[in-house]
């Protein structure tokens, strides 16, 4: 929807007035402006998101966000590459005004395919610079954490792997599980080929090979260990608190580990948000970025049953989770997690 001039002016007005109110929280971004009820107030019509994200959070954030501005959002729900794929096929015809994901990746790949409008600079220095790419074609919206879930009956504190490049050494063969066909692993490869490089990614990937059992999903993996078919699965820390959360009964003979020591274990993935040049309301589409990335948009997040990690507005996490600054992440550009290769890769090893 086209905004009136002075609509524009009072937006700016109001963006440079609580920028410079914002004061620095615990770290978890650069700067934070509230919610604006009246700049939100300014948006109408509808977008259409593709959704990679899972359905019932990204239904929370379009509930509150359609509650307080009118706009109204149709949801494509879909996975990470075949949304990214689609969207690129599409090209500037594309319907979608807005892509979430779950990982880096397909954000990166859309961007690399030049279909992205930039981020508006009060939704960017809402997100640490460690959590949206150096591009800012994008940004994070939400993060997870590369975990290894294992049976304590069958491994103790000092046999656990120091490295996750130790899972591929001969002593864990036929011991841990993993999804290689999930986007969610995949992203996992693309930060260590971004960290280590093709060859050691290359090598660890052959030793995968030899050593893990495959499982299809995350949950499923986990549940293998808990049914004591293998001691240790590979997978994002969300589905261990989120079983836990409920019954427990898929998780209950399980305890997460993480590798943290900038280990490429510990990657921490970010979930991307970003709009389409394509978009034909940019100005509701750019909004709903920063409604996600503000303070209350951050608190679904805190407070709902995703368990995935805040990170943008100083926002603390969901409190039964470890704290982001002490995952003792690696750094990663998420703007050059490269998918292509990834599946080159993973299929020459026999992954995929």
């Amino acid at each position: 929807m086209k905004i009136r001039a002075n609509a524009l002016a009072g937006i700016a007005l109001a963006a440079t007035a609580a920028l410079s109110l914002a004061a620095c929280g615990n770290g978890t971004a650069s700067s934070a402006a509230p919610e604006s009820a009246a700049a939100d107030a300014n948006v109408s019509g509808e977008i259409t998101v593709y959704n990679a994200q899972h359905d019932t959070l990204t239904k929370e954030w379009v509930d509150a966000f359609t509650k307080q501005t009118g706009v109204k959002v149709t949801l494509r729900q879909g996975s990470d590459s075949e949304l990214s794929n689609q969207i690129i096929q599409e090209g500037a015809a594309s319907p979608a005004d807005v892509f979430l994901t779950e990982n880096s990746p397909a954000m990166a790949q859309v961007e690399n395919a030049g279909l992205f409008a930039d981020i508006d600079k009060a939704t960017v220095d809402q997100v640490p610079a460690a959590y949206r790419p150096s591009t800012n074609k994008w940004t994070g919206i939400a993060a997870r954490s590369t975990v290894l879930v294992y049976d304590k009956t069958k491994i103790s504190d000092d046999k656990l792997p120091k490295s996750m490049l130790d899972l591929a050494k001969p002593e864990w063969k036929g011991r841990w599980a993993a999804s290689p066909s999930g986007a969610d692993f995949q992203a996992i490869v693309a930060a260590l080929l971004e960290q280590k490089g093709e060859a050691a990614t290359t090598e660890w990937l052959k030793g995968m090979k030899d050593n893990f059992k495959a499982y299809k999903g995350n949950s499923t993996a986990m549940k293998a260990v808990n049914a004591g078919e293998v001691d240790a699965a590979l997978i994002y820390h969300y589905y261990y608190y989120g079983d836990q959360a409920k019954t427990g009964e898929n998780s209950n003979k399980v305890t997460p580990y993480f590798f943290k020591n900038q280990d490429p274990g510990a990657f921490l993935s970010v979930s991307g948000g970003g709009v389409l040049k394509s978009s034909k309301n940019s100005a509701a589409a750019q909004t709903f970025i920063k409604f996600i990335t503000g303070k209350q948009g951050q608190e679904v997040l805190k407070n709902g049953t995703s368990y995935e990690y805040a990170i943008a507005s100083n926002v603390d996490s969901n409190a039964k989770l470890v704290p982001i600054r002490d995952l003792q992440a690696p750094t990663v550009d998420p703007a050059k997690l490269n998918s292509a290769k990834v599946t080159d890769l993973m299929t020459k090893a026999g992954l995929l």
